[in-house]
């Protein structure tokens, strides 16, 4: 402690050096140096008095958070004793549940399931085109857990009576439709059923998913057309045929798919275009040459009936004129002079028939050429992009199936129509023959 008021008086002194002039006596330096030291020890006592304060103030938190935490396992034990008496409660209320519902939770399944089911069936049916909003009662049925009431089984049960019933009726209504082209409009349709959405002779879609009736991109064929068209301008009572699709639109889609007469020409290419062009060609050829000798037969017919009186408008007028005027010949040249009146009938009667002969004898062969490039873009296909989108070999293998048909369809024709052809030129060319050698055979019993 002396310590401390030696070295507290010298530090003063040191301090109050460069103050001397203003201190007066040692006296008063005393009494300076006694009141730092009562300041000094007074801030001591109060700062020991807030540091006891403060550890006084620990110790009773301390005290408190250990009484808390005590209460807070107590509480959790007993919340866990809690949980674990109600979970073996519910353990034998669910079995308890389970032994007195026996079959009836079986049954609740299948209502469930059966629910399910009907919103798919209600949702994508034509009869909700024309009546929305059906499916939320078999909605609310599929997702409950509980036990669906009587009211609500009923009501399932009259939904699908009500479905049933009306996929047997034709019914018209008007509703907003959607062009291919994007523009909607408001119109009259025809509802078959649940088989077909029908409107004059253009069919329509729904699609459930966005509630949208939409009209066919691609109509099928001109003759369910008709059969749609005959319905709707139909008037009650009336029996008329109509297109039906057991398969709710499915078999319509593939329908639609199936190229037209054109578009089936058109796989064909190229060489495809070549043998219809030369098909009828040939066909051409063929219809004219079975005319010509049919106005040829016809007039030769009449000139048999009087051969008397040659005809120079008909090859046999023409040789029996021949014969008319080489009547002094002698057989031999008589002969000759008809031999040669036949030779200059017979290219007449013959001509064009090699080249539907030919025609007949190409188009299998351009057939097989188109078969042959079409397999070769079908193999360029599997080399860029393999076998994975049988898609992408479609084309190929269409035009070499199409060119194939096309030179068979025009070949067999031709064949045929070469040989009735050839057969009726034949024919009358042994007519001819035949009243020469009656004129030869006439003409040597005369000069006997």
């Amino acid at each position: 402690m002396k310590k401390l008021i030696i070295v507290t008086a010298a530090l003063a002194a040191s301090l109050a050096a460069p103050q001397a002039l203003a201190v007066d006596s040692l006296d008063q330096l005393l009494q300076e140096v006694r009141k730092s030291r009562s300041e000094l020890s007074a801030e001591n006592k109060e700062r020991e008095q807030r540091f006891v304060q403060n550890r006084n103030e620990q110790a009773q938190l301390l005290e408190q958070a250990r009484q808390e935490l005590a209460a807070a396992e107590q509480r959790s034990d007993a919340l866990t004793e809690q949980f674990n008496a109600n979970e073996l409660q519910l353990a034998e209320l669910n079995e308890t549940l389970r032994l007195q519902l026996g079959n009836f939770g079986e049954l609740f399944g299948v209502v469930r399931q059966v629910s399910g089911d009907t919103v798919g069936l209600i949702r994508s049916s034509l009869v909700t085109a024309q009546d929305n909003g059906r499916e939320e009662l078999a909605e609310r049925l599929a997702q409950v857990r509980g036990v669906p009431s009587m009211e609500e089984l009923n009501n399932l049960r009259a939904l699908l009576m009500e479905e049933m019933i009306r996929s047997g009726n034709i019914s018209r209504f008007n509703s907003v439709v959607t062009r291919p082209d994007g523009t909607q409009s408001d119109e009259e349709l025809v509802r078959i059923g649940v088989f077909n959405l029908v409107s004059g002779d253009r069919f329509f879609n729904y699609l459930p998913e966005t509630n949208t009736i939409l009209e066919l991109a691609r109509q099928p064929q001109a003759r369910y057309r008709r059969m749609a068209e005959d319905v709707f301008t139909a008037s009650p009572n009336t029996t008329v045929a109509a297109p039906v699709d057991p398969g709710r639109g499915s078999l319509l889609a593939l329908l639609i798919q199936e190229p037209s007469l054109g578009e089936r020409i058109d796989q064909g290419g190229l060489v495809g275009y070549v043998i219809i062009a030369l098909g009828i060609v040939g066909l051409l050829i063929a219809l004219a040459r079975w005319l010509y000798l049919g106005a040829a037969g016809t007039r030769i017919r009449g000139q048999l009936k009087s051969v008397d009186q040659p005809n120079e408008k008909n090859p046999l007028g023409r040789i029996l004129k021949v014969y008319d005027d080489n009547r002094d010949a002698d057989t031999e040249t008589l002969e000759l002079k008809l031999d040669e009146a036949i030779l200059k009938e017979v290219p007449k009667l013959e001509t064009w028939q090699g080249a539907i002969k030919v025609i007949a004898a190409v188009a299998p062969l351009l057939g097989l050429l188109g078969t042959v490039t079409g397999m070769i873009v079908t193999f360029q296909a599997i080399t860029l992009f393999g076998t994975g989108d049988p898609k992408l070999m479609a084309g190929g293998i269409s035009q070499a199936l199409v060119t194939t048909v096309l030179g068979l369809t025009v070949a067999i024709p031709l064949v045929l129509l070469h040989s009735v052809v050839a057969s009726r030129s034949k024919a009358l060319i042994e007519v001819l023959e035949e009243q020469s050698a009656g004129i030869i055979a006439k003409q040597a019993e005369g000069g006997r």
